[in-house]
């Protein structure tokens, strides 16, 4: 298959609503069914279970994990049948992880290089924990701060990446205008620029810049990710607004390594990209 939609459970985002899987969606509708059957309608279910309506109606609909006090009240609530109590542990779900982008987190975790490139932020793999949080905070819908710290928390978590042995081979391609843009305000880019010089550093990563000025440009078509497997096979993945495409076909991944290829040639190398992260720190 040349394309895969890893939407809808099947396997980033940067800032995709977390993931939800069939086990979830499936419990989801059993807590439904066992509430309506008890003749209880969603905000007297919240009443008994404690908690608001609002996290009633996430976890019917599968998108979030229920705790072991949830599914306790959720018992006493519909009669204690014991379905959901048999039902919990079979629960999985990459939390705070886009649906979409939970297929692609599985094979980097064991690949043995990785390569980046992104034009709208800096990639998750990079950011700070305050950068992570504005833009998570920015980009709608609306969050609350359960739902902002657990897709923080997520993005933080897939940087345990950088100490992997054996290591992985990073390569990362970021455009200027990301830093030059200023997310979160001059402190958080100052944190930012720090921890980039700090990442730039490591033996096995390597940051390049794409300057503001470069006519001819590889990336037009937008963000790309590449990967090669521990048996050498690559793959590709790309994201839009609302899902991700997980590329396999070696004709439409060797086109990306073709444009990965020439975005290095057109970005800064490692050491000017270091310069210029350093100018741009001084300047806030």
């Amino acid at each position: 298959m040349a394309y895969e939609n890893t939407d809808g459970g099947a396997g980033t985002g940067s800032c995709g609503e977390p993931g939800v899987s069939d086990s979830l969606r499936t419990f989801g509708a059993v807590v439904q069914a066992l509430r309506e059957h008890a003749g209880l309608s969603r905000e007297e279910f919240a009443g008994l279970v404690r908690f608001s309506k609002h996290t009633v109606a996430s976890v019917e609909l599968g998108r979030r994990m229920p705790d072991c006090d949830f599914v306790e009240r959720g018992e006493a609530a519909t009669g204690n049948t014991g379905a959901l109590r048999k039902a919990m542990p079979h629960l999985t779900r990459q939390a705070g992880l886009a649906s979409w982008f939970r297929q692609w987190a599985r094979l980097e975790a064991q690949a043995v290089t990785l390569w980046t490139y992104d034009c709208r932020v800096i990639p998750g793999l990079l950011q700070t924990e305050a950068y992570a949080r504005a833009v998570t905070e920015s980009v709608p819908p609306v969050k609350d701060e359960e739902q902002v710290a657990e897709q923080v928390a997520a993005r933080l978590e897939r940087q345990r990446l950088f100490d992997r042995r054996p290591p992985i081979a990073f390569s990362f391609i970021i455009e200027q205008a990301l830093i030059e843009r200023g997310t979160g305000g001059p402190d958080v880019m100052r944190e930012q620029l720090d921890s980039l010089l700090e990442r730039s550093s490591q033996f096995n990563v390597e940051l390049q810049i794409m300057p503001l000025h470069q006519p001819d440009h590889a990336g037009f078509d937008g963000p790309l990710m590449l990967l090669e497997s521990p048996d050498n096979k690559w793959s590709g993945y790309a994201e839009g607004q609302r899902g991700g495409m997980l590329i396999t076909d070696p004709k439409e991944v060797s086109i990306m390594l073709q444009r990965y290829a020439k975005l290095r040639s057109q970005a800064l190398n490692s050491e000017d990209s270091r310069s210029l992260l350093k100018r741009l720190r001084g300047a806030l």
